[in-house]
């Protein structure tokens, strides 16, 4: 599984298709626990998360939550409740990864369902949901953390806020909407 690892990891589409045309079971390959999908956001490479996304058996909630799959989130928090404020393998929830990758509906559906807008991340980043989203520029999904209760001055890691990544990624729309929720900046 190395070699198709290493493909997904670079963005090899070609050689990812090879290898998964010889063994489809590739698919369900996992690196520390992080699915083949996720491993390409990771890597920005969403395109090729979806081609694995179709190729697994079935998606698991993170993965479902980072492509915004809202129905096969649906069906697995209809499944186990407890999926919802569940962590993965690399310290993340569902809805760290929803807001991350851009994915507002799948994050509406957690929310509904009870996942927890200030979850910490169990990894080093020990960031929250908003950090995630603040970080990946998701207005939308920002405004439905603050909604739902997420501390604007919350902090992460190294004491930044969400507000510093509006600041940094010189957002204009998140900087307005985290201040009018009374969001200041660490420094």
């Amino acid at each position: 599984m190395t070699a198709f690892l290493d493909a997904v990891r670079a963005g090899d589409r070609e050689e990812v298709e090879r290898l998964l045309a010889a063994d489809p079971a590739a698919a369900e390959a996992t690196e520390a626990g992080v699915s083949a999908p996720l491993l390409a956001l990771y890597h920005g490479r969403r395109e090729l998360a979806e081609l694995l996304a179709r190729a697994r058996s079935e998606l698991g909630v993170f993965e479902a939550a980072a492509l915004d799959r809202t129905g096969r989130v649906e069906e697995l928090l209809d499944a186990d409740p407890g999926e919802a404020t569940a962590f993965s393998a690399d310290g993340f929830t569902a809805l760290h990864l929803a807001a991350f990758f851009g994915a507002p509906d799948a994050a509406a559906v957690l929310v509904g369902r009870g996942a927890d807008v200030r979850a910490v991340s169990r990894n080093a980043l020990r960031v929250q949901p908003l950090h995630s989203a603040a970080a990946a520029r998701q207005v939308e999904i920002a405004r439905l953390l603050l909604d739902a209760g997420a501390d604007p001055n919350a902090a992460q890691e190294g004491g930044f806020v969400p507000l510093d990544a509006a600041l940094q990624n010189e957002d204009r729309e998140l900087e307005a909407l985290l201040r009018g929720r009374g969001a200041r900046p660490s420094r």
